[in-house]
């Protein structure tokens, strides 16, 4: 994978999303000294690799010019008190990286009215295991040269989809963004179903979190769709049929899960500004 860093950096906010992405960037050849970090409350953790790899962490603001990117990975209700220090550091050649849900391109426009080019993207969680899967929307002034750094910006912990519309971010935090912790419950659900056929908890809390790590992988090595996959496991009259029957009738998964996205996707409208 071939990626094309900014020449230079700088990182506001360097929480597990924001450490997780740092760290995509640094193992596929961001060079260190080209990085700010900017975090009022670093973990220790994010100390010591500042430390070690010679990254500037928490300079004084006088000595920090507009970068060539600005990546926020603050929280967003923390956008409001940083905007003015976030404001100087987005010049007219600084491309916006913004990872802050529900804010929009227009109101970090609004907010940062001297910046190049903004890109709005929503990674999600394995991105802390380089197994991220990001959204991103680009605003109309960003040219091709910028859109490849922020593409690269974004797979240094994952893979990256670029919508044309900005509108669709609310459907996608709502499967992709909150999706991994459908997946999670799916686990102790099955964990907990597992003990009520009789498993030790334990055992079944193990079985539960290999089998869904096990196809998870499976899905990734193979282009098969995963409808293709489910009938490739089930024998007709067989113990899966017998499951899957419950799980695909008419008040089965597919239904609870249609409505639990469309909640999430309601919930992110109400949060977007």
């Amino acid at each position: 994978m071939s990626l094309v860093f900014p020449e230079t950096l700088v990182l506001v906010g360097a929480g597990k999303m924001g450490g997780a992405m740092l760290d995509g960037w640094l193992a596929n050849g961001l060079a260190p000294e080209a990085v700010t970090i900017l975090d009022p409350h670093p973990a220790p953790e994010m100390t010591a690799l500042a430390r070690e790899k010679g990254l500037r962490l928490n300079p004084p603001l006088a000595e920090v010019d507009p970068p060539a990117a600005l990546v926020l990975a603050i929280k967003p209700q923390s956008l409001d008190a940083s905007a003015d220090t976030i404001a100087r550091l987005a010049g007219a050649g600084t491309l916006v990286v913004s990872i802050l849900a529900g804010k929009t391109i227009a109101n970090l426009r609004a907010r940062l009215p001297a910046a190049g080019a903004i890109v709005r993207a929503m990674p999600n969680l394995p991105a802390a295991v380089r197994r991220g899967v990001t959204a991103a929307v680009t605003g109309r002034e960003t040219s091709r040269e910028r859109r490849i750094i922020a593409d690269s910006l974004l797979k240094g912990v994952g893979t990256v989809e670029w919508l044309d519309d900005e509108s669709l971010i609310d459907a996608v935090t709502a499967v992709s963004g909150s999706g991994p912790a459908y997946v999670f419950h799916l686990a102790e659900c099955l964990a907990e179903a597992g003990a009520a056929a009789g498993l030790p908890p334990d055992l079944a809390a193990r079985l539960a979190r290999a089998t869904v790590v096990g196809a998870g992988e499976m899905l990734r090595q193979t282009e098969l769709a995963p409808a293709k996959l489910r009938q490739n496991v089930t024998s007709p009259g067989g113990t899966t049929a017998a499951a899957l029957d419950v799980l695909m009738a008419k008040d089965g998964l597919q239904p609870l899960l249609t409505k639990a996205v469309a909640a999430a996707r309601k919930r992110a409208g109400e949060l977007s500004g």
